[in-house]
């Protein structure tokens, strides 16, 4: 008789949990994994999947508009919010059930609730109690709101999904990715958008250039951009209307207030302290290159280990874990040169290293950088540029950074990423033939350092 319910245990049913679980079933492990919302996680659910859904929509008005300029005759129409939400929900649960379904396959059992350790091979799961050699904790994160009066009046991205209606007014708190996407997606779909942020210039963390071009590009779509200010109150009239409270003495009218500055590791209500389980200051569970926390028999993968917070990330760590303690292939992760976008309106794509990450890292290093406009744009008068920036090693002579601002910057960053990932030179640029016209084909034709 099996000394434990399960050989392995999955908290959290996102996409980490999820390929976690099945790849571990594959290899013939009898595998259970608990979800106390919806499978699928936050990618699926609440966050990458339907906030793309929303970018689309929010660039048709200005498809619309383009569209003018090259012959077509364009009925002005209007926005129908209740109409997207819903198409936008169908699809959700389509993928929910596609989840469900590969589970199931896959042999997988599903249990209802959020799993709480006892010890550390015991979990509660609502009324029932399971026990597993191995558990996975892959609960993800959560939004993040600070305390300041009228903090219970904000809504976070969770919420944006499922408004009633779109509100006329909006203001966006925060200056990262999250923010910065949803002020362009109601910017686009017919809000009049405020974004605060307390730095000098959005998307922390991004290179400088980027953050320069996308805050400039926020602005020429008419979004109102307030840097280096905070709230400090939000409050309610009678009418339903907000007042946001700048720390300048400014007042914003708003229909909506949105925050998005931050997210946090989900592990409260977990009990770790019942199994031994480490947890950094702000939630975070510590682990190894294998996923390993400081207990023997209990791993985590994604979000909640704060590592990278991208969805592919979290996919590679589950499968690297199953790989690793169920399919004899050991195998770290490498987090080293991971792409990612920005779908704000310009959009950002970067692998590898920022401009001043680089001169930390190097001895020496030459910048190569084009601004210019879309062939798209000879024709619509649009002022928006693209930029490409590519950062060379000087000594190697390989691309260890590689940044585009604009359209479709995604689907060209993801190609160009397996090049840098896979350390081609300056010079394999330089000898590889672009495809013209294309804006992409700038990134083989820069030719003299900045």
């Amino acid at each position: 008789m099996a000394k434990f319910d399960y050989d392995l245990f999955v908290i959290g049913a996102g996409s980490g949990g999820v390929r976690a679980s099945r790849i571990a079933a594959g290899y013939g492990a009898r595998v259970g994994i608990c979800e106390e919302s919806r499978v699928g996680g936050t990618c699926v659910i609440r966050g990458c999947v339907p906030k793309k859904l929303m970018t689309y929509a929010a660039h048709f008005s200005e498809d619309f508009k383009d569209a003018q300029a090259y012959g077509w005759n364009v009925v002005p129409g209007s926005f129908d919010w209740s109409r997207f939400i819903a198409a936008k929900d169908k699809e959700i649960d389509r993928l929910n059930d596609i989840y469900i379904s590969l589970l199931s396959n896959a042999g997988v059992d599903l249990l209802e609730g959020r799993g709480v350790f006892l010890d550390r091979n015991t979990l509660r799961i609502g009324e029932r109690t399971i026990t597993a050699e191995t558990i996975l904790i892959a609960v993800g994160g959560r939004p993040f709101v600070p305390e300041f009066p009228g903090r219970e009046l904000v809504i976070t991205s969770d919420e944006a999904f499922h408004l009633s209606s779109l509100p006329e007014r909006i203001v966006v708190v925060g200056g990262g990715f999250i923010a910065t996407e949803f002020a362009g997606i109601f910017n686009g779909l017919g809000s009049e958008v405020t974004q605060v942020y307390r730095g000098d210039a959005l998307l922390r963390g991004f290179d400088d250039d980027v953050r320069a071009m996308v805050t400039s590009g926020l602005r020429t779509h008419g979004i109102d951009v307030r840097l280096e200010c905070g709230v400090e109150k939000v409050t309610a009239s009678d009418s339903g209307a907000y007042s946001v409270h700048l720390n300048s003495g400014k007042i914003l009218a708003a229909d909506q207030v949105m925050y998005a500055t931050g997210r946090f590791p989900y592990t409260p209500e977990l009990n770790l302290e019942a199994a031994g389980v480490s947890m950094q200051n702000n939630g975070a569970i510590p682990v190894d290159e294998f996923s390993a926390t400081n207990v023997a028999n209990i791993y985590a993968v994604g979000d909640v280990t704060d590592r990278i917070n991208l969805t592919p990330v979290a996919l590679h760590e589950g499968h690297a874990f199953a790989d690793t303690v169920y399919g004899e292939r050991p195998r770290s992760c490498d987090h080293r040169f991971v792409p990612s976008a920005v779908f704000s309106n310009p959009a950002v794509a970067t692998v590898g290293y920022t401009e001043s990450d680089a001169r930390e890292m190097f001895t020496e290093i030459k910048v190569f950088r084009s601004k210019f406009r879309h062939l798209k744009h000879s024709l619509t008068g649009s002022k928006q540029q693209m930029m490409m920036k590519l950062i060379v090693c000087a000594d190697s002579d390989k691309v260890v950074g590689l940044h585009v601002v604009g359209q479709d910057a995604a689907e060209i960053v993801q190609g160009f990423a397996v090049a840098v990932k896979s350390g081609l030179s300056k010079a394999d640029f330089d000898a590889t033939i672009g495809i013209h016209p294309t804006a992409a084909e700038e990134l083989v034709t820069l030719r003299e350092p900045v």
